[in-house]
């Protein structure tokens, strides 16, 4: 299976819902390190598994509805524990829809799979992977 995968950033503030989040129950901010790799199990006619400069473009997109908000405050959100995880499977499914769209170019849409992963720091982080 290959794979390529690229990189963004995120600055949020939430809340979560919870005693197990413990002070995170209350506002607070979250600064995450986004990874999107996209796996197929052969290469496209070009030699590639998508355009990274597309698949670039793409996860900014996704990442620009998310970017400098209160999810506390965003309707999508209203019955969702914004958790990393969940958080991480918001992106992918919004970042596939745009490969299944055509977004990434025609070739894309042949992909296998997409991961998602959010960093929340240099020692902790989860992802959430899908078929495409």
């Amino acid at each position: 299976m290959f794979s390529v995968s690229v990189r963004d950033h995120i600055m949020v503030a939430h809340s979560l819902r919870g005693e197990v989040f413990g002070p995170a129950q209350r506002l607070h901010g979250a600064t995450y390190v986004v990874d999107a790799t996209f796996r197929r199990r052969d290469l496209d006619e070009d030699g590639i598994v998508v355009d990274i400069g597309k698949a670039t473009e793409e996860l900014r997109a996704v990442l620009a509805d998310l970017d400098h908000k209160n999810l506390d405050d965003e309707p999508a959100f209203a019955d969702m524990n914004t958790s990393t995880e969940a958080l991480a499977r918001v992106i992918a499914d919004r970042l596939a829809e745009r490969v299944q769209n055509g977004a990434l170019g025609d070739a894309a849409r042949e992909s296998d799979a997409l991961s998602v992963t959010l960093h929340e720091s240099h020692v902790a982080w989860a992802s959430y992977e899908r078929a495409l």
